[in-house]
């Protein structure tokens, strides 16, 4: 098993910035991404951002230019610098990570509350 842990949301003014963070521990051997996705009030979860073992980032058409991921993969670490945020930016935020033994599955944190103020 997996645990994944994120941190650090909060209530921010638009135009503010937070930095999220997660850490996964347990089986982690042979994690090769880290992702986060959100989910706000009535919606449906959507990804943000992923990065990759291999060092490839991609980003939600939504965040580009404003969020940031990075991390190690290999300490099972990963952060997500916002920037500039919105009151559309208002969810809570999961970090997620892909189980390395069963292709199509993710270790889900439990989430945290990121609110953008206006």
């Amino acid at each position: 098993q997996v645990r994944v842990v994120e941190s650090g949301g909060g209530l921010v003014q638009a135009g503010g910035s937070l930095t999220l963070s997660c850490t996964a521990s347990g089986s982690v051997f042979g994690i090769a991404a880290m992702f986060w996705y959100r989910q706000a009030p009535g919606n449906s979860r959507e990804f943000v951002a992923q990065i990759l073992s291999t060092g490839k980032i991609s980003y939600a058409d939504s965040v580009k230019g404003r969020f940031t991921i990075s991390g190690d993969i290999a300490k099972n670490t990963a952060h997500l610098q916002m920037n500039n945020l919105k009151p559309e930016d208002t969810a809570v935020y999961f970090c997620a990570v892909p189980n390395p033994r069963r292709l199509g599955e993710n270790f889900w944190g439990q989430g945290t509350q990121v609110t953008v103020a206006s």
